[in-house]
C-alpha cells in the first residue's frame, strides 16, 4: 500500500480519492476549497498546502481545473516542489490527472526530471459518474516503467487504463477525445433539433437511430438530455470549452486546422453568454435553438 497525496478535491477528485482509500492507501489531502470531511472520516488525513502534501507522499496525484492550476500547485509558493528533495535516492511519482496543454505538460515533466522526479500525465474521461463509479478511461502519457508502477493505483480509479506514450502523450489524447465528444454533442443536437422542427418525435428519431450506424454513446446520453432539458452537469460547459482553448491553441502552435472544433467553441461561448457557464455540455442545443427559434418538443405519449 502506497502513501498517496491527492490535491484538487472537486468533483471529480474526491470520489477519486475515496476509491484510493478504500482501496488500502494512505491518503494525504489538500484542495484549496477545504478537504472534504467525508474523506477525513474514511481515513484521509487534510494538509494545508501541496508543499507539506508532497514532504509525506511518495505519489502525488493532481487534480485540477486548468494548465496554470497546475502549474501553481506544481512550481508556485508552498508548492510541490517546495516539498521534494531534488536528486534523493527516493524519486517520487507526481501525477497530474488534469486535463492541461500537452505543450506545457512535457515543459512540467521536464523541470520535475531535471530535479531527479518522475511525472506522468494521466487525464481522465467519463465524467462525474465515472469517477463516482470508478470506471473512468484514463490515457497515460509516461515512460514503461513509470506506467508500470502506477497502473496499479489507476486501475482503482478506472476501468479502462492506456498507456499512449511519452509525457505529453496522454494530455494529447484527452485533446482527440474532447474534440470527437464536443463535435458530436453538437451534430446530435443539430439532428435532434432538425427531427422536431421539421415534426417528427425526437425520442422516437433517437430511439430509431440507436440502433443503427449512427448510434453513440452520445446520442444515448446527451440526446436524452436534450429532449428531457435536463441539463444539469455532467461535464460544465465551462470546463469542455477549456479544453477546446486548448486543443485550438495547440493546434495552432503546430499549424493544424480545426474549423468544426472551433464552431462548437463558439457555441460554447454562446452558452457562457447566456450564463451557461455551468450547465451540462448538452445544453449547446440551447444556442442552435435560439438560432432555429425552435425548442426541441417531447411529444405526448
Amino acid at each position: 500500500m502506497a502513501n498517496i497525496g491527492f490535491i484538487g478535491l472537486g468533483i471529480m477528485g474526491k470520489p477519486m480519492a475515496g476509491h484510493l482509500i478504500q482501496g488500502g492507501h494512505s491518503l494525504f489531502l489538500h484542495s484549496r476549497s477545504g478537504v472534504p470531511a467525508d474523506l477525513v472520516a474514511l481515513g484521509g488525513r487534510a494538509f494545508s498546502s501541496p508543499k507539506v502534501v508532497a514532504q509525506h507522499a511518495d505519489m502525488i496525484i493532481t487534480m485540477l481545473p486548468d494548465t496554470p492550476d497546475v502549474e501553481k500547485v506544481l512550481f508556485g509558493e508552498n508548492g510541490i516542489v517546495e516539498g521534494l528533495e531534488p536528486h534523493s535516492d527516493q524519486a517520487k511519482m507526481i501525477v497530474d490527472m488534469s486535463s492541461i496543454s500537452p505543450l506545457d505538460t512535457r515543459k512540467f515533466a521536464t523541470r520535475l526530471n531535471v530535479l531527479g522526479q518522475e511525472y506522468a500525465d494521466a487525464p481522465v474521461s467519463g465524467g462525474d459518474v465515472g469517477a463516482q463509479n470508478a470506471t473512468l478511461t484514463i490515457m497515460v502519457g509516461a515512460s514503461v516503467a513509470v506506467f508500470a508502477r502506477i497502473k496499479p493505483v489507476l486501475e482503482l480509479m478506472g476501468k479502462t487504463v492506456t498507456h499512449v506514450g511519452e509525457n505529453g502523450a496522454g494530455q494529447i489524447c484527452k485533446v482527440v477525445n474532447q474534440i470527437i465528444v464536443s463535435s458530436t454533442i453538437e451534430a446530435v443536437a443539430e439532428a435532434l433539433l432538425f427531427a422536431s422542427k421539421a415534426g417528427a418525435d425526437p425520442e422516437k428519431v433517437r430511439q430509431a437511430l440507436l440502433g443503427g450506424f449512427a448510434a453513440s454513446r452520445v446520442l444515448e446520453v446527451h440526446g436524452e438530455r436534450m429532449i428531457q432539458r435536463n441539463f444539469e452537469p455532467g461535464f460544465r460547459i465551462e470546463l469542455h470549452q477549456k479544453d477546446l482553448d486548448i486543443a485550438l491553441a495547440s493546434a495552432s502552435a503546430l499549424g493544424v486546422s480545426l474549423p468544426n472544433t472551433a464552431t462548437v467553441r463558439e457555441l460554447f461561448s454562446a452558452c457562457l453568454a447566456h450564463g451557461g457557464a455551468k450547465w451540462d455540455n448538452s445544453a449547446i442545443v440551447k444556442m442552435l435553438e435560439k438560432l432555429a427559434n425552435h425548442e426541441i418538443q417531447k411529444h405526448p405519449e
